[in-house]
């Protein structure tokens, strides 16, 4: 072939690389080709030179080769040239879709046997592309690992059992995000057969979340456990603990409930938590949710707070619904919020043919849709009076 059709072959080689054009790849590289300069992970071969195409036409998009300049020596083709391309369609080197235009320049030596091009030397400014990319790698997998901390030390955080209790039914229910957040819940056995239960959740998402979390339940059932107080005094405590100690911009929202089993009493106090639901049984097919109100700063904003406590009775077949926003705070995909008023309407219309948290994850699946994405951590623990006590 004369030099003319050598340059002629080499960008045709080029243009089926931009294009991603598998047959006619196979048309110009001949049968013992070798690449003398793969990319990390690509076989030297025909093979796996067509398979790295392949992988950068899933990967890039707007793939624009420029050449700037070709000479030949003989059988020998040297290109100086310029790509553009865009990382918007798969995973490069392991790291998903990242937006970014790039431009890289490079020269190509080709060698041409028998009008197929039969080897092929490299070097441009791929390396610090792919430097950059080993990064994002890098960074990738710290992430992955700082969320398999954030999850153990959340679940180690969260109790191993539920109490049980004679014509009571307590059931908890906890679904994490990928992005583990703050959400926790606990029980506390205190004396005369009292129960303490609490739901919360602290800002943030992964390990700074679970660190403050895991604390804030430390702290939580010290006090309770320790001092044997009323939950206002119990949040007071904690708070004046965790205000000096917690990092900045953060805080813990928490309902603290005490159980009296044997006359159905619940005392109560709140630190900024969602308004837990009390289902009254009003008549024979009657039903009724109320909200239990209690007023109080998230702990560990500021020391020297004071938390307002409630009482309520539970007869038979009623039931309270502590729950986290990760529920009410759930998408469709128009965009509208699960929201209060249907996690409301829902608990009244509860028929407990099955469980209270299995029927509400029905609706928000069915209200989410298909190819969710959790926002953020669900946790519901349900309080359900059984039966009358004698």
């Amino acid at each position: 072939m004369s030099a003319e059709e050598n340059k002629v072959l080499v960008r045709r080689l080029l243009e089926a690389e931009d294009k991603g054009d598998l047959d006619a790849l196979d048309e110009l590289l001949a049968p013992d080709f070798v690449d003398h300069n793969p990319l990390p992970g690509q076989a030297p071969g025909r093979e796996g030179y067509m398979q790295g195409v392949a992988q950068d036409h899933d990967a890039l998009s707007i793939a624009l080769t420029t050449v700037d300049y070709q000479a030949t020596d003989g059988d020998m083709v040297i290109t100086r040239y310029t790509t553009r391309t865009v990382h918007d369609r798969g995973a490069y080197f392991g790291v998903g879709p990242t937006g970014q235009e790039r431009e890289t320049t490079g020269i190509l030596i080709h060698y041409i046997s028998g009008g197929r091009i039969a080897e092929e030397w490299s070097a441009g400014s791929t390396s610090p592309i792919l430097e950059d990319l080993e990064q994002q790698v890098r960074e990738r997998e710290r992430v992955e690992q700082e969320l398999r901390v954030a999850r153990r030390i959340q679940q180690a955080s969260l109790p191993k059992e539920v109490p049980t209790l004679e014509g009571w039914r307590i059931s908890p229910f906890y679904q994490p995000a990928r992005e583990v957040g703050g959400d926790f819940y606990d029980f506390h056995l205190l004396s005369e057969g009292r129960v303490g239960v609490v739901v919360g959740d602290a800002t943030g998402k992964g390990v700074p979340a679970a660190l403050v979390m895991s604390t804030t339940c430390g702290m939580l059932r010290l006090a309770a456990q320790a001092l044997e107080a009323s939950p206002g005094e119990v949040l007071e405590q904690v708070n004046e603990a965790l205000s000096p100690n917690i990092p900045h911009n953060m805080f813990v929202t928490c309902f603290y409930a005490i159980l009296d089993p044997s006359g159905g009493s619940l005392r109560y106090a709140n630190a900024g938590h969602d308004l837990p639901y009390l289902r009254r049984r009003m008549g024979c097919s009657e039903e009724r949710t109320e909200e239990l109100r209690a007023r109080g700063m998230p702990l560990g904003l500021m020391p020297g707070m004071s938390y307002e406590e409630g009482e309520v009775s539970l007869r038979e077949d009623e039931s309270i619904l502590f729950y986290s926003d990760g529920l009410v705070e759930a998408h469709d995909p128009k965009g509208q919020m699960f929201g209060f008023r249907k996690l409301q309407a829902l608990v009244a219309d509860h028929d407990e043919e099955r469980a209270l948290e299995d029927f509400l994850l029905e609706e928000l699946y069915s209200f989410v849709g298909e190819g969710w994405e959790q926002e953020d951590d669900i946790t519901l623990v349900t309080l359900r009076r059984s039966a009358p006590l004698l």
